[in-house]
């Protein structure tokens, strides 16, 4: 038998792409000989090196195969992210069902990023220790999206103010579904105001986005969400601001470097990004891109 590996052969062995092979060669991270060409590498001195660097070995694994996920960007429904995600031609589809949804599809390999904003239990952190506890051994990066102000929305009418859950009374209250964000936030509101979520008059059907929320409240099936500020803005609604929450984007740290997602972060670097985040209301993208979280 030969004493060399092929690429092809190394690859295998690996379970990485060859182009991954061809990068590592590059780096010198990898034992290899050049025949007329050719690039051969000595099985003994591989075999070596993968027994001297395992953990990085498997973190190298876990990166490449990062790469072939599903182009889907899961999580939180965010109407900023959602129009970036179709206007910056990424090629990332939106599978925006709530922030612990995308969390388990991200853990469970099915999307290549997710839209976080599960907060603390005082609400004074956010997606950190979420994150740290499902991803913390993954090599994951959660950078900032946006800062969004959330509070109570509802019809505006002449004599009528609405500014804490207690003064919701009996009015129809519409909920998200259990996986979203802002139903945690909501019961961390609620322990903050000492009420639970049987004290308000919360309908049975649920709506699974900011934006069906407030058409919910906008077309009268429901009276008051807990929503964010952008949404009531689309539908003129009133809006009483309760917490600033943080919004992030978990991505594998291997495919936030290929070209989908870098072409959406450019887009957010433009003029349009910005005017259309101030045209919606509510969002503080200053610190747009930074890293709050950063895997082995």
């Amino acid at each position: 038998m030969s004493d060399y590996f092929t690429t092809r052969e190394l690859a295998a062995l690996l379970r990485v792409k060859e182009r991954k092979v061809y990068d590592l060669v590059s780096e010198k991270a990898l034992p290899v000989r050049r025949v007329t060409g050719k690039l051969l590498f000595p099985k003994k001195e591989i075999e070596a090196w993968i027994a001297g660097s395992g953990e990085e070995s498997a973190s190298m694994e876990r990166e490449s195969a990062a790469a072939h996920f599903p182009l889907v960007m899961a999580g939180g429904h965010d109407p900023l992210l959602e129009w970036a995600l179709r206007e910056s031609r990424s090629g990332i589809a939106a599978l925006l069902d709530g922030a612990l949804d995308g969390l388990a599809r991200l853990k469970s390999k099915d999307c290549v990023a997710a839209g976080l904003h599960i907060p603390s239990a005082r609400l004074d952190d956010w997606n950190v220790a979420a994150v740290q506890e499902a991803m913390g051994r993954e090599p994951v990066v959660l950078l900032e999206w946006a800062k969004r102000s959330r509070g109570l929305m509802y019809r505006p009418s002449p004599g009528q103010s609405i500014t804490s859950l207690a003064d919701i009374g009996d009015r129809r209250f519409q909920s998200r579904q259990p996986e979203a964000g802002s139903e945690l936030v909501l019961s961390q509101l609620l322990a903050k105001e000492k009420m639970r979520k049987t004290d308000l008059n919360a309908i049975e059907a649920i709506e699974r986005s900011e934006t069906d929320l407030a058409m919910a409240i906008a077309s009268g099936r429901a009276d008051v969400g807990l929503g964010i500020e952008a949404a009531a803005n689309q539908f003129k609604l009133a809006f009483a601001p309760l917490v600033v929450e943080r919004f992030d984007i978990l991505v594998w740290r291997k495919a936030y470097f290929d070209p989908p997602f870098q072409k959406l972060i450019r887009f957010c670097a433009s003029d349009a990004f910005r005017d259309r985040a101030a045209a919606l209301g509510g969002y503080d993208c200053a610190n747009l891109g930074t890293v709050h979280f950063n895997g082995p």
